[in-house]
């Protein structure tokens, strides 16, 4: 299998938020600056790659090995929580006002589905190995950050324009949000 095949397809055919709608809620949430669009695309980034490694890991060397995959899910999870308390330690020191900028979005990574998507998806797709899986989480991480920086970008334009009373704020987000699924969409035919 093609490293750059895996790659292009997670970050645009693939797209977790924008073809899969996978991960929404920070999608929505987050999308506000450009500021924090980029702090949480780069903590996804650090979480998803490091964990499609290590739920691979574990799955294959554990879970695999003694016969109980059907605990992927508890495992994933658990390693996904503690993966998102040592970027959320990080950020706290290293960075007080984008932790706070995030909020509650920050330790909602725990739960983002695309996180959990991505770590699933390595384990059920035909042929990845290790590398693969990285290369899919990374991949998966860059289009989460490009449709949350697009998507940002949009929403700062969007501030400053005049639009009608009734599509003011989140519907218009709602708006923006499907037509850039429509343009990810496009890509489907590409590989």
């Amino acid at each position: 299998m093609n490293v750059f095949v895996v790659f292009v397809s997670a970050v645009l055919v693939n797209n977790f938020v924008l073809s899969r709608f996978l991960g929404i809620c920070p999608f929505l949430g987050v999308s506000r600056k450009l500021e924090t669009a980029v702090g949480m695309g780069l903590a996804v980034t650090f979480v998803m790659a490091l964990s499609s490694a290590v739920t691979y890991i574990v799955y294959y060397g554990l879970l695999v090995r003694y016969e109980l995959e059907y605990l992927y899910n508890i495992a994933f999870i658990l390693i996904i929580a503690s993966l998102v308390q040592l970027v959320e330690m990080f950020l706290k020191r290293s960075s007080p006002s984008l932790y706070k900028a995030l909020g509650v979005y920050l330790p909602l990574i725990t739960t983002n589905c695309a996180v959990l998507g991505v770590a699933v998806i390595n384990i059920r797709e035909e042929g990845f190995t290790l590398f693969h899986a990285v290369i899919n989480g990374i991949g998966g991480a860059a289009g989460f950050t490009l449709a949350l920086i697009l998507f940002a970008g949009i929403r700062e334009r969007i501030e400053f324009n005049s639009i009608p009373k009734a599509f003011r704020g989140f519907p218009i987000a709602l708006i923006a949000a499907g037509l850039m699924s429509v343009v990810f969409l496009g890509f489907r035919g590409i590989l």
